[in-house]
């Protein structure tokens, strides 16, 4: 056994877990050299199912101890968040091979059911993030991968003239921003959630705590939906939706519901009848719904109402993938607000129609809260014109989000209302918090943010920018409710650090984003200081404006126990990556960020043991990422070119070059002959990597690989297999 803490590298899902097979074995035949094992703990969507159903080890469970531990140290990649859809997806799959577990029952009929929809449930959404985030984010380009950006700028397209494009969100009165009270806990206490007296929920709020109560008027967003949609007609621009269904698990999928069935109003109002005898819940979207009405006698009529639908004079929709014709509304989880926003600003404002032609847009995004973020975005782009990727500065973030700090739907305490009525959260003692007087159906939410985080985030705030000595912005605005109770927190921690020189701001949303943007056009970098919700939407933003790509990003969590979380960047494009490799045997995703946090990890458990020889190994591993950027080694996108795979014979090539080279004598006499062998058969290699292009790949499963198989697939150089397995 290794006497320095171990690595955890996650087991996760689709185009990172596929890389995990190639990139795994290189990484550990380098670090048991310096006495360092990384070993993998299974929270795919697969082992989580598993684990809900007693068929596996709750690895989920046992990580959640890990990050409370001084040593803790995990590399987490990317992970499906669930919807309802994907679940069943899983399910299906597993139970194909051989895996007695139960269906995912939509609409339980008895306590049975009831049951195994909650088991279920622990599966859906972010369920990874909260349990493994008892710390902070520190998000930020590592400076070799902005300089390559720079000097290699991925194309962004100028907004034509005159644009058309924009943002519209809700305003005034209705949405989670407009209805949203804050209170801070005066002690420990039980707190009650209840409707018209009638319990929702209870929860165990503790002194100092911020506790949110807000809610979406159900009758507010149809009316911003019809409007937008008779905007979108008027201007002649695509209508798209854009929501996080994923994380979002229980208000969002509600407001996409609600989005379809005010886009197809008269078709779902022309086929009520037969859709709620079949059980459809546009919730769960088009592609659920041709599945329910599949063999039915009005199959035919359906389809071609909805295909009329978008035919007619009404407004075009924008689409998920032209080419197959699915549409904005295929499936809650097929556009996530941070991915897709990037690509509306990345394309000048446009999207994709049903021929698949670019066509500039209105974005819609019901909830203001973090609409006028990406309102801003769009609006700086028609009024400035397009960003220089070869000059422009950066966006550092430091995130609040330890202890499910703002697990907005993440979390057990959002409701879909049964009935009209108040809305009451009470204290022990019978005092009334707060209370909404709502309507059937309006969704009433609470979040959650203690103290210790928003204080270790203040510190966090201080640190980064003493070492950056840039600008920090705290995007707190003072006429929302939460924001003004973290404000006053932030206030008084603040005079427990030594700020002096330092330049630290708090700004609305609105103002951030400008100020933000205005410093990025003239090449200045500014660290955007933000709640949980907020840092996922600008850390996809900024690093896809930038970078091309957020999975390049620095994504740190300095740990509250002492330890480390080291987070790989976004996944939202894994899915078509998956497609191209099983049809084809190339795998395009790009290992940079689990590369980038290998080095962080290591680079943590060097420093804080002093440990001579895993600091050269952390070095080389710096040297190694740097000749990668430098002679541009990322996988290519089209068959036939260098893959992933080939990606990782470059780092192992580098890494082992840099270490033959260094001052370490142990590991520069081990690693010489491997630096020596990887660079002589460096032709044969790459032929045999190329051997598979074109090839069709069987890996015996998409949620759920067979390991082996996988293996077999990621690893078919025989060369460079023997060479790294006998380090």
């Amino acid at each position: 056994m290794s006497k320095l803490p171990k690595i955890i590298w996650s087991k996760i899902d689709e185009a990172p877990a596929l890389a995990t097979y190639s990139l795994l074995p290189i990484v550990n035949a380098f670090t048991q050299a310096a006495g360092v094992e990384v070993v993998e703990s299974d929270i795919s969507l697969a082992g989580r199912v598993l684990a809900a159903m007693g068929l596996a080890e709750d690895e989920l469970t046992k990580l959640g101890d890990v990050v409370l531990e001084a040593d803790g140290n995990i590399i987490k990649l990317p992970n499906i968040s669930a919807s309802v859809g994907q679940l069943k997806d899983c399910i299906a799959e597993l139970q194909g091979q051989g895996y007695d577990i139960p269906n995912y029952p939509e609409n339980p009929a008895n306590a049975a059911e009831e049951a195994t929809q909650a088991k279920y449930g622990v599966c859906l959404g972010s369920a990874v993030n909260p349990v493994l985030r008892e710390g902070n984010s520190d998000r930020r380009a590592a400076k070799a991968v902005k300089k390559f950006a720079q000097n290699n700028p991925h194309k962004l397209r100028a907004f034509p003239e005159n644009p058309k494009s924009y943002v519209a969100h809700m305003e005034g009165k209705g949405d989670f921003f407009a209805n949203e009270k804050s209170i801070t806990c005066d002690k420990d206490q039980k707190v009650t959630i209840a409707l018209n007296g009638n319990t929702l929920t209870t929860i165990d709020a503790i002194a100092s705590e911020i506790l949110d109560g807000t809610y979406m008027s159900i009758s507010a967003l149809n009316t911003f939906y019809a409007k937008t949609i008779e905007d979108a007609k008027t201007n002649d621009v695509l209508w798209s939706l854009h929501l996080k269904a994923t994380m979002m698990k229980i208000s969002d999928p509600i407001m996409f519901g609600h989005g379809f069935k005010a886009f197809f109003k008269d078709v779902f109002a022309k086929h009520a009848d037969t859709l709620a005898s079949l059980n459809v819940n546009p919730n769960m979207g088009m592609s659920d719904l041709e599945k329910k009405i599949a063999g039915h006698a009005k199959e035919a009529e359906i389809k071609a109402d909805f295909l009329a639908a978008l035919e007619s004079d009404a407004p075009k929709l924008a689409m998920v993938d032209s080419d197959k014709g699915t549409t904005n509304f295929n499936a809650s989880n097929d556009v996530i607000i941070d991915a897709s926003m990037p690509v509306v600003v990345r394309e000048g404002g446009k999207q994709w129609d049903r021929t698949g032609a670019a066509v500039e847009c209105v974005a819609v995004i019901p909830d203001s809260t973090y609409g006028m973020f990406h309102a801003e975005m769009v609006a700086d782009c028609v009024k400035n014109g397009q960003y220089d990727v070869s000059t422009m500065g950066t966006m550092q973030n430091i995130g609040l989000m330890a202890q499910k700090a703002e697990e907005y739907g993440s979390h057990p305490t959002t409701f879909e209302l049964a009935e009209a009525g108040t809305v009451t959260v009470t204290a022990e003692d019978g005092t009334v918090l707060m209370s909404h007087e709502c309507e059937a159906g309006d969704i009433w939410r609470m979040s959650r943010t203690k103290d210790i985080p928003i204080k270790d985030w203040v510190r966090l705030t201080v640190e980064r920018t003493k070492i950056e000595g840039i600008p920090a912005i705290f995007w707190l605005d003072e006429n929302r409710a939460h924001d003004a109770e973290v404000k006053k927190k932030v206030d008084a921690y603040l005079a427990d650090f030594d700020t002096t020189g330092l330049d630290i701001q708090f700004m609305n949303v609105t103002d951030a984003t400008s100020f933000t943007n205005a410093r990025v056009r003239k090449g200045e970098n500014t660290i955007a200081v933000t709640g949980n919700v907020l840092r996922d939407h600008l850390t996809d933003m900024y690093p896809i404006l930038e970078l091309g790509t957020s999975a390049k990003m620095l994504s740190i969590v300095p740990l509250l126990a002492g330890g480390g979380l080291y987070e790989t960047g976004a996944g939202g494009s894994a899915p078509k990556h998956v497609d191209q490799f099983l049809a084809e045997g190339h795998l395009r995703w790009d290992s940079l960020g689990e590369i980038l946090a290998l080095a962080e990890s290591l680079r943590f458990i060097g420093n804080k043991h002093d440990d001579a020889k895993l600091k050269a190994l952390t070095d080389a591993l710096d040297v190694a990422n740097n000749g990668y950027l430098d002679n541009n080694k990322e996988p290519g996108r089209k068959v036939g070119q260098p893959d992933n795979k080939a990606s990782h014979f470059f780092v192992a090539q580098y890494w082992a070059d840099a270490l033959a080279k260094g001052s370490n004598a142990e590991l520069a006499t081990k690693f010489a002959p491997v630096a020596k062998a990887l660079q002589e058969n460096e032709d044969k290699i790459i032929e045999e990597l190329l051997a598979v292009e074109g090839k069709a790949q069987d890996i015996g499963g998409y949620f759920h690989p067979n390991d082996e198989l996988a293996a077999k697939a990621m690893r078919p150089s025989a060369t460079l297999n023997a060479i790294i397995d006998a380090i």
